[in-house]
């Protein structure tokens, strides 16, 4: 019996000793939870690159949209599905862990740079410049108009939270750019919205155009509310030689965990006195595309998302086949893919996007540009011949 009585007393005592250093563990780790939410929400506070919330006055603004529902926006389809915590752990494991051959080019990709002074002079045909990823510079008569203007290096809110863009330099600087008569912005994702990007060009751009609530960013970081026009599905308006129209995208939106679907996302008409362009934005494969281009086709070239895809999130952004079949929804000339060739957002190599899309659209018959980035580009000029400088 006294055997039993101290074998008892030994197991009761390892007991406690376990019960010790579990109450210990959880202690230690509810505390580094706590510390880690309060450092989130001081960073999301207090640094400036997280922009603007939307409060429940300007809500109000935005309850008449057919796409804003229960204090969100919402897309056509009932997509995207939020993620479960499960689901959201295996995108995490899945995008850090895994390892996919040539993500990244081996070393810095050509860019090609021209002189700022060709910049200023008068345009007598309309042209683009492609920045990488999805930034253009749009040029027609002596208007300029910037697209999506991500120029910094990293599409993060810090340096240390993302990877570096795929080229060291820029065709021209932010500083070199002429002055910029507008901006138009297709959602307040870090890649196509960048703060530090906003605070060089603010001040030589005369009005910026959003869809419905991203201006509340740029209002954050000093934008006046007067050069602000926000625009929801379908609207449009005119400025100077152009007319802007905001149409339809299959995306989602949100700078911070707490403000997912708070502003709308959208694609771009762009209709000039020489020349009709479509910019997709990001956007998942939808019925959207056939709608605008029996609206507003043929266009002289369209814009495609083609690039950052995965399996894990097919709804919101096209794979590249369907990039090329969008292109001939849209009812396109041509078509430019974009929103490659910038920086790793996704668990592909970073010249399968443009294999692919090139290989389907030459199936489907559709003329493609792949023009070397900071290379201008005639709008009305045809496609031609592919000259493969990323490899």
């Amino acid at each position: 019996m006294q055997k039993l009585s101290m074998l008892w007393q030994e197991k009761n005592n390892m007991l406690q000793l376990i019960l010790k250093y579990t109450k210990r563990m959880f202690i230690t780790l509810g505390a580094l939870i706590a510390l880690f939410i309060i450092a989130y929400m001081l960073f999301v506070g207090y640094y400036p690159t997280f922009g603007g919330d939307i409060s429940e006055k300007r809500q109000q603004l935005y309850t008449t949209s057919k796409q804003y529902k229960e204090g969100k926006f919402v897309n056509t389809k009932d997509v995207p599905q939020d993620p479960s915590f499960s689901d959201m752990m295996t995108m995490t494991r899945k995008f850090f862990f895994t390892k996919v051959p040539n993500t990244r080019p081996q070393k810095s990709i050509p860019v090609h740079k021209f002189d700022s002074s060709a910049l200023h002079n008068n345009i007598e045909e309309d042209r683009l410049i492609w920045f990488g990823h999805s930034t253009f510079l749009l040029q027609s008569g002596h208007y300029n108009v910037l697209i999506d203007p991500m120029l910094g290096k990293v599409p993060a809110p810090h340096p240390l939270l993302g990877g570096e863009r795929f080229s060291k330099e820029l065709p021209i600087t932010i500083a070199q750019l002429p002055k910029i008569d507008a901006v138009l912005i297709s959602h307040d994702h870090y890649d196509h919205l960048d703060y530090e990007s906003i605070q060089q060009l603010k001040d030589k751009v005369t009005h910026f155009y959003t869809p419905l609530g991203v201006g509340v960013h740029l209002e954050a970081w000093g934008v006046p509310q007067e050069r602000i026009t926000e625009l929801d599905w379908w609207q449009q308006v005119n400025f100077e030689t152009f007319n802007f129209v905001c149409t339809p995208a299959q995306h989602f939106s949100g700078r911070k965990l707490s403000n997912g679907q708070s502003t709308l996302w959208s694609s771009w008409v762009i209709q000039t006195p020489e020349s009709k362009i479509f910019f997709s934005g990001d956007s998942g494969y939808s019925t959207h595309f056939k709608e605008i281009g029996e609206k507003y086709g043929p266009f002289d070239i369209a814009l495609m998302e083609c690039g950052q895809y995965n399996e894990m999130w097919p709804d919101i952004h096209m794979f590249p086949e369907e990039t090329a079949q969008a292109g001939i929804d849209v009812n396109a000339k041509k078509m430019m893919p974009i929103h490659w060739g910038g920086f790793k957002l996704a668990l592909h190599s970073w010249t399968e996007p443009i294999e692919r899309v090139i290989s389907k659209s030459t199936m489907l018959g559709l003329p493609i540009m792949v023009p070397q980035i900071g290379t201008p580009i005639k709008i009305k000029q045809d496609a031609s011949p592919l000259v493969k400088w990323w490899q």
